[in-house]
């Protein structure tokens, strides 16, 4: 099949391929990557971390104040609108208004008269009203009873008589006392 001449030159190229095929120990030859860009990473990481917190904790901080004072403003107006509710009330009350309008000189009638809004006619008899006749609305004050204010009691102490015996004793005590002294 082959030629005679070939099979030598197959045989040199065999062997010199199985030559270079042939494995070898070749010593190992350490390699170190360098540290420098490893250390840089890392701590860039680490520093861009804790940056990165202390600014959330910061902007936290700052929310959590304005929101504080937020709660504070909300409170005080809820505390103001409470108090112009109660005002209001106040104004609103019918005894108030009432009171107010007879200090006006408005007068309450004795006999009200009703408007009737669909024909448009009155009922009731219409008489002018005045003060002598005008209901009152405050009751009269009440008169307090005797019992609870009785007169009142004066006791008169006469003035303490000097009598001799009395004079006589205190004069001896204080004989006796500048004689202890000397």
């Amino acid at each position: 099949m082959s030629s005679p001449a070939l099979q030598p030159r197959l045989t040199r190229i065999a062997q010199e391929a199985v030559d270079r095929a042939r494995l070898t120990v070749v010593p190992r030859v350490r390699t170190r990557a360098p540290r420098v860009p490893f250390v840089t990473l890392v701590s860039l990481v680490l520093v861009g971390g804790i940056v990165g917190l202390l600014l959330f904790n910061t902007s936290m901080q700052q929310a959590s104040f304005s929101a504080s004072n937020l709660e504070d403003q909300a409170d005080a107006l809820a505390a103001r609108e409470q108090t112009l509710r109660m005002e209001l009330d106040d104004l609103r009350d019918p005894q108030r208004v009432a009171t107010q309008a007879q200090q006006m000189g408005m007068v309450i009638p004795t006999a009200p008269v009703f408007l009737d809004l669909r024909t448009g006619k009155t009922t009731g008899v219409r008489t002018p009203a005045t003060r002598e006749d005008a209901v009152q609305l405050l009751p009269p004050a009440p008169q307090m009873p005797s019992v609870l204010a009785p007169p009142a009691t004066t006791v008169t102490v006469p003035p303490p008589a000097a009598t001799p015996e009395v004079a006589t004793t205190t004069r001896e005590r204080a004989g006796q006392g500048t004689k202890r002294n000397r």
